[in-house]
């Protein structure tokens, strides 16, 4: 159709973690439309085969969904490797886990860090280390890591995603220089406020702790936003599947705000 981008995703195959609800099932959604192949990882509950089940019939794309906990990284290599033995390769790694949970410094323990740490650094590792010499055999990739605007201004309450995801982001920088040359790019996307599940049992929790109700944490929300509403995970898809592009081929080492505006600082 006239007028129309075509992003150049037709039978590449994609890799989603984290894909069976939110913002990992738009996306996945989303690159499935564009024509890609697509497997998805999440845990073994009934959200994953229901995802499946939804983008398979709204796309009619090759959908594979694995049952794999990415904190443990055995579950999140073999999450890889099933994906690509049963598509026979691998073009786009979408890095993509749920959040720690909202506490306090004191509140939290060793384990805690070290599961945070495990949830959303070491399974980013694990899974891109098993795509690389793939991608630079074929001389083409792109490895995108979904983090937070926590990254570029930390949220109060969630210093362990605050330290955790920050960590991403350095490796990413660093990845995307080692990559460029063999045309792999390598990126971050930072999610504001996005009208997610987990946002919401955000704004449930902070409700209970404050004693008012999730909608009027929402609102504050809202009203701390310049667009006045929190982001759909459609237009946080948009953004992620653009930089799995072959437009998109220039940009790497970045780390991209989709926020409304939240943020405030310059870079």
């Amino acid at each position: 159709m006239e007028g129309v981008m075509d992003l150049g995703l037709k039978n590449k195959v994609a890799l989603v973690a984290g894909g069976s609800m939110g913002l990992g099932r738009a996306v996945a959604m989303e690159m499935a439309r564009e024509g890609a192949k697509v497997a998805i990882c999440a845990l073994d509950d009934p959200s994953l085969p229901a995802a499946e089940k939804l983008i398979r019939g709204e796309t009619g794309a090759e959908v594979l969904a694995v049952a794999a906990d990415v904190s443990d990284p055995l579950q999140a290599t073999q999450f890889v490797r099933k994906a690509r033995t049963h598509f026979g390769t691998v073009d786009i790694l979408v890095n993509n886990a749920g959040g720690p949970p909202a506490m306090n410094f004191l509140e939290i323990d060793d384990t805690m860090w070290t599961n945070g740490f495990r949830l959303n650094l070491l399974s980013t590792i694990v899974m891109t280390r098993e795509v690389v010499p793939v991608m630079k055999e074929k001389r083409w990739g792109r490895i995108i890591n979904m983090t937070s605007i926590a990254v570029k201004q930390p949220i109060d309450g969630l210093i362990l995603s605050n330290t955790v995801r920050s960590g991403v982001i350095g490796l990413a920088k660093t990845l995307s220089t080692e990559l460029a040359p063999f045309n792999v790019t390598v990126n971050s996307v930072c999610p504001g406020y996005t009208l997610t599940d987990r946002v919401r049992n955000l704004a449930k929790v902070v409700g209970e702790k404050e004693k008012v109700a999730p909608e009027a944490v929402i609102k504050r929300w809202e009203a701390t936003i310049p667009m006045g509403r929190l982001g759909t995970p459609e237009e946080f898809a948009a953004l992620v599947t653009f930089l799995a592009s072959e437009q998109a081929g220039y940009i790497t080492g970045a780390a991209i705000q989709i926020d409304g505006g939240w943020y405030r600082g310059v870079m």
